[in-house]
């Protein structure tokens, strides 16, 4: 590096009970909780780096620095937090079950959510269960819980959208099942 090149810069803190790993742009997160491998080479932008330094990851850029670089280092740094987040306390997705014109029954089987009588259809509308996530029935409750973020939020998107409304007035028929509550820890 010489000195004339400029370098944008964002630090992770590693907390003492989580291990990180660093292969290229592989990032391998372990903590009590479990352990979440990300691998961040789409971004394949020949001037940044992702690497450890003592209790830090440092995610920098090289070089002439727009404002897409610097975007893609925020969200870098985000996803590491996310991971490190994740496996030191989890994440938690509440949805409840709504309906007025039919009873909607709920059943998770082989890693697929079952909606049954969903505005009286015969047929059961489904949503598929990502990654290493567990979903479980309270009552009129689905939780959804799991060490990744993003396979978490999934989840809880397909279960919202297999239970859209089509060609139905959304104003009279609000039933369906809906995210109310988003939570750090499981």
């Amino acid at each position: 590096m010489t000195v004339s090149q400029a370098v944008e810069r964002r630090i992770v803190e590693i907390p003492s009970n989580v291990d990180v790993e660093i292969e290229g742009f592989k990032v391998s997160v372990k903590g009590p909780l479990g352990s979440i491998v990300k691998d961040f080479s789409h971004i394949l932008h020949g001037n940044i780096s992702i690497r450890r330094e003592g209790d830090a990851i440092l995610i920098e850029a090289y070089g002439k620095i727009k404002r897409p670089i610097k975007a893609m280092l925020g969200t870098l740094r985000a996803h590491i937090e996310n991971m490190i987040l994740g496996v030191t306390k989890g994440f938690t997705y509440r949805l409840k079950i709504i309906y007025s014109h039919f009873p909607i029954s709920v059943r998770i089987k082989d890693r697929v959510v079952y909606i049954e009588n969903f505005i009286g259809e015969r047929t059961p509308r489904t949503a598929r269960i990502v990654g290493d996530v567990e979903v479980t029935v309270d009552k009129e409750d689905l939780i959804v819980k799991g060490l990744d973020i993003e396979a978490v939020a999934q989840t809880a998107a397909n279960i919202e959208q297999a239970t859209k409304v089509r060609r139905k007035d959304p104003r009279v028929f609000l039933d369906g099942i809906y995210v109310y509550s988003r939570e750090v820890g499981m």
